[in-house]
């Protein structure tokens, strides 16, 4: 039996839920909610570039990804988005999700994110090229001033503690360039005291619905 069950959130829109973390892929408040609020909203909007280099920790349902792609196109953009996800979703879990539907989103540019093949740059769309990296968050290593915005959206400390570490973080705060944005979730206080230890200056700023606060480092 899968560890994966497909749930619906506030906003209608799926997630996953994972029996053996006992945890949420996404806030139950509503899953396309919390991403445009925590990586668009909080992340990428701030970046004021037309040409801009992601790297998402946790490319997980793929729904990041999506709505950065149609923001993309909307605004003429162009991203260079990298993903690394150690456990890839099984077709039969991702095919059915309901984001192309919901975000108005053609489902092909869904399913190519899925369908891409790991470790190569693929053009999924004219303004959006991704490269998917299978491997855990641990064995990343630091892509010296690379990037302009992180999207971490790994499980939470409580869940997986090990890929907050400051090990991860610092790497993190490398393949940054200056004027870079880390974006979380998260809200924990010791997260936010490792973000710190290792370089970034942190803000607390409004969380998605049903979260109070969430994290946002960046790189001076």
């Amino acid at each position: 039996m899968s560890a994966l069950k497909r749930t619906v959130t506030g906003d209608g829109s799926h997630s996953l839920y994972h029996s053996t973390l006992n945890e949420h892929y996404h806030s139950q408040h509503g899953a396309i909610a919390e991403s445009r609020h925590v990586f668009l909203k909080s992340g990428f909007d701030i970046i004021k570039k037309r040409n801009i280099s992601i790297l998402e920790f946790g490319f997980g349902t793929g729904l990041n990804a999506i709505l950065t792609q149609q923001t993309a196109e909307q605004r003429g953009i162009s991203v260079n988005y990298t993903s690394l996800e150690k456990y890839p979703l099984p077709q039969s879990i991702w095919k059915d999700l309901n984001y192309a539907h919901l975000c108005g989103v053609d489902v092909g540019v869904f399913e190519r994110m899925h369908q891409s093949p790991w470790e190569d740059v693929q053009r999924i769309s004219p303004h959006f090229n991704l490269l998917k990296r299978q491997i855990a968050f641990k064995s990343y290593q630091a892509e010296f001033e690379t990037y302009d915005i992180i999207y971490f959206d790994a499980f939470a400390p409580n869940h997986q503690a090990e890929v907050w570490s400051s090990d991860i973080l610092k790497s993190c705060y490398l393949s940054l360039k200056a004027g870079g944005i880390w974006v979380s979730y998260c809200a924990q206080g010791e997260v936010r005291r490792r973000l710190q230890s290792v370089g970034f200056t942190t803000e607390r700023i409004p969380g998605p619905p049903g979260k109070r606060e969430m994290l946002r480092g960046r790189k001076l």
